[in-house]
Parts: structure tokens; C-alpha cells; sequence
């Protein structure tokens, strides 16, 4: 079974069906990487950094004979690695004598764990260019022109629940807040993960529009085309949105979720006021200057009094006041806002949004 080079696209497909190895350092790895991959790294990050001094300061092959060595070294260890990490209680383990493989541009370190895993008769594809043609072809996803159908609505109007009831209904729908483990405001990661660099945010999604971008067929036989987002600013807390992508957001059509202030207090409150009151303060304290000195102390002596609508309701005020703003600066906003009157925040509103 020859060692097969393969291109972004194909490798694509393939990933799809067939475990992925990342074989760059573990901090490059723990950058960015392409998603789904696992790292089976063959340097350390110390050795890596020895052979690049090797290389800049003596010479290539001096920096060769270091990555050899090191190599010699892995090379023991690395199928029984390989094999671990992809153990199968299936009789039929086919799915695990192929393996795609990749480095930072497609060099001497995916060379040689292909060969090396070749050689214990595993079928080998690797990566035209490795890491550095994925990132040129994520880039490329953020330039192309999508059917996008933004769903709008001031802050508390339950909108990623909405996304997820119109995803269980078949629609396409990408959950950028899910993707940066971040919901968007100053109170944003309570309860998130770390979020990701801005670099692995964008591969995440450059392939959620490549999989969102696939002909689905609904139950009548139509193509489905459209793609579900949520109205977002041009960052979301660490990480910003691709800003090709975002112009796209901005000037497709916004489906606003007007639903009456107290249904949204209510709806915060019960999302928010679950955390510790250290962690809602210190969330209020990030936008003290914007919010201002009085609004800042009320809603701390509120969330001190365990008084968590009156708090919320000062914080929603503040959000409607920069959303309303974001909105008045859009291009065309009359053309492409759809007002949707809703009674309340349930996901009961994606039926209403479906019927536009």
C-alpha cells in the first residue's frame, strides 16, 4: 500500500471517514489545528526549537542529523502510540489501517511517520502542503459568497436556543458563540470552556461553512441553501469573526426577534444568575466605563441584594442601547431587517421564523 499525496480537498473527504495525525510540536498543535485532528507529535517543542537554531545558525544538515536522531528515538514508540489511541472493539478494524497524515508544510516530518507507519502496513495519505495548504484554504472559505439568514434580536431574546430548534428542524445553522466558546457580551464566558486562538476559531469555522455549503435536501426534494447565523459584532470576546465573512453578516438579511423587555429580564436572569455574585461582578466591571459610574454601582449593590431582575434589568438597558446602534449603522437595515413579534423567548419562535 504506496504512500499516497493528496490535496486540501480530497483530504477533506477523506477526514471525514479516516482518523487525521497531526505531526507538528505539541505548542503548534495546541495553537490551531486542523479539527478532528489528533496529535502524534515527532519532536518536542525543545527539540523542535534546537533544530531550528541548528538550521538558521549552522546548517541544514546539521539540523537534519538532530531531526534524525530524535526521530530514531520516536520512531520505537510511535505505532504502539498510534495503535493505543485508535483500538477498536469492531471485529472488522479496517477503519484503522488508514491513517491521513500532516506537518506544517508537507516536509520531513510527515515523510517519515508515513514511512514509518507504511512500513507496520498501514495505508498511509498525506497532506499536499501540509498545515500551511489547510490555512491557505481556510482563508479561501471566508472570500466565497454564502445564502446567510442572520437571526437578530436585543440581548435576552434566547436566540441560541432559537439556533438549535431550527438545526433540530433541519435547517442549516452555524452556533458561532458555540464555536468561540463565548456568548458575546461582558458575561460572555461564564460557564465556556477556554476559548480558542483566533486562528483555530477560524479553521473551526471554515469547516462548518464547508459542510453548511453541501446540497442538503429537504423532505420535498428541494436544495436547501441557506445558512442560520446569529447577528454578532465584529469579535466575540477574544476572537474575531473573519472580516470578510462579517461583511457578509452584515449585509444579508436580519431576522430581529422582537420580544417585550421583562420576557427578556426574566430570561437572563434565569441563564445568569445561577453564577457566583464575584463572578457577576467582576463581569459588570469590564464595562464600567461604558456602563457608567452610577448604572456600575446600582447593579452591584443589586446583585449584593441578591435582587437579580433589578441588576438585569439595568444591564439589558445598556446592551438595547449598543445593539440599537450597531443596528442604526448597517447598511440597507430597512430592506433587510424582517421584524418577527414574539410573546416570549420560547423555541416555540423558530416556527415563526420558519413561516417567514
Amino acid at each position: 500500500m504506496p504512500v499516497e499525496k493528496v490535496d486540501i480537498e480530497n483530504f477533506l473527504q477523506l477526514a471525514e471517514k479516516f482518523p487525521v495525525l497531526d505531526v507538528r510540536s505539541p505548542a503548534e498543535y495546541s495553537h490551531a489545528h486542523i479539527p478532528g485532528a489528533f496529535s502524534i507529535p515527532i519532536f518536542t517543542d525543545e527539540q523542535r526549537k534546537i533544530i531550528g537554531t541548528a538550521y538558521k545558525k549552522e546548517s541544514r544538515q546539521i539540523a537534519v542529523n538532530h531531526g534524525l536522531k530524535y526521530f530514531s528515538e520516536r520512531m520505537k514508540i510511535i505505532p504502539g502510540e498510534v495503535e493505543d489511541l485508535f483500538k477498536s472493539g469492531s471485529k472488522d478494524d479496517s477503519i484503522n489501517k488508514i491513517f491521513l497524515v500532516h506537518c506544517w508544510r508537507g516536509g520531513m516530518r510527515s515523510d517519515a511517520v508515513a514511512w514509518l507507519l507504511n512500513l507496520y502496513g498501514y495505508k498511509i495519505y498525506l497532506l499536499k502542503g501540509g498545515y500551511k495548504a489547510f490555512r491557505r484554504w481556510t482563508l479561501s472559505q471566508f472570500e466565497k459568497k454564502y445564502a446567510l439568514k442572520v437571526l437578530g434580536g436585543f440581548t435576552g431574546s434566547g436566540k441560541t436556543e432559537i439556533l438549535k430548534e431550527l438545526s433540530r428542524k433541519g435547517e442549516k445553522v452555524i452556533d458561532l458563540e458555540r464555536l468561540a466558546n463565548h456568548k458575546g457580551s461582558a458575561f460572555g464566558s461564564l460557564g465556556e470552556n477556554p476559548q480558542p486562538s483566533s486562528e483555530m476559531f477560524e479553521n473551526l469555522l471554515s469547516i462548518q461553512l464547508w459542510k453548511s455549503s453541501k446540497n442538503v435536501h429537504n423532505g420535498n426534494g428541494k436544495t436547501k441553501n441557506e445558512i442560520w447565523v446569529e447577528d454578532e459584532s465584529a469579535h466575540i470576546g477574544t476572537v474575531g469573526i473573519p472580516k470578510a465573512f462579517w461583511g457578509q453578516m452584515r449585509k444579508s438579511p436580519l431576522y430581529f426577534l422582537d420580544i417585550p423587555f421583562e420576557e427578556r429580564v426574566k430570561n437572563i436572569v434565569n441563564n445568569y444568575g445561577i453564577y457566583e455574585k464575584h463572578q457577576l461582578v467582576n463581569c459588570v466591571l469590564k464595562i464600567q466605563k461604558r456602563l457608567g459610574g452610577m448604572n456600575t454601582k446600582n447593579v452591584i449593590q443589586f446583585i449584593a441584594e441578591d435582587n437579580m431582575h433589578a441588576a438585569f434589568s439595568v444591564l439589558l438597558k445598556y446592551y438595547d442601547k449598543m445593539y440599537g446602534e450597531s443596528l442604526r449603522k448597517r447598511e440597507d437595515v430597512e430592506s433587510l431587517l424582517n421584524k418577527i413579534p414574539c410573546r416570549n423567548t420560547k423555541i416555540e419562535n423558530a416556527r415563526i421564523l420558519l413561516a417567514e
